[in-house]
């Protein structure tokens, strides 16, 4: 195969990943911050997006993670770095929609056109009833220490029936 035949299958295959369309239950876009202005080039930012538990009714979690800028940020090119903040929490009642394991994924996303993904997970602390949410990155190759962590603690909303306990709804 020639070379040329070869760069128009990678630019093709490109393409058809970027043209797929985004998942309806995708983050919410919150806001974007500016972090490197760049002149004949999209600029490099901070996004910050919020994403309901799809399994925890009850749970919110917000996070922030940067966006390369210039041609390749914009073409989806480059690879994202790894570090991500999230902070998670209860914003009403919390009814769990089925079982869970501890450390399952309530959400991820890719940071590059292959390879690279960020995930948020979710485990109980049953002690103290309590959801823990971890964010981290992973690559085929070799992940990243960068991380960050949330808690939600279990508490009645606005009802006189007590709150459900994560230890009946998540298992090790």
């Amino acid at each position: 195969m020639s070379l040329r035949t070869r760069v128009g299958a990678a630019l093709a295959a490109v393409f058809l990943i970027m043209s797929v369309p985004a998942q309806a239950d995708g983050p919410d876009l919150i806001f974007k911050k500016t972090t490197v202005w760049k002149l004949l080039a999209p600029d490099a930012k901070l996004a910050t997006f919020a994403i309901d538990d799809p399994e925890v009714e009850g749970v919110t979690c917000y996070f922030t993670a940067p966006e390369k800028g210039g041609w390749a940020g914009w073409a989806g090119l480059a690879e994202e770095l790894s570090n991500v903040s999230l902070s998670c929490r209860q914003v009403g009642a919390i009814k769990f929609k089925r079982k869970l394991k501890q450390g399952e994924e309530a959400f991820s996303q890719r940071r590059s056109i292959l390879f690279k993904r960020m995930q948020i997970v979710r485990g109980c602390d049953f002690k103290r009833n309590v959801l823990v949410y971890l964010v981290y990155t992973d690559k085929i190759i070799e992940g990243s220490p960068e991380n960050s962590t949330s808690s939600v603690p279990i508490a009645p909303w606005g009802e006189s029936t007590p709150p459900q306990k994560c230890i009946d709804w998540i298992s090790e």
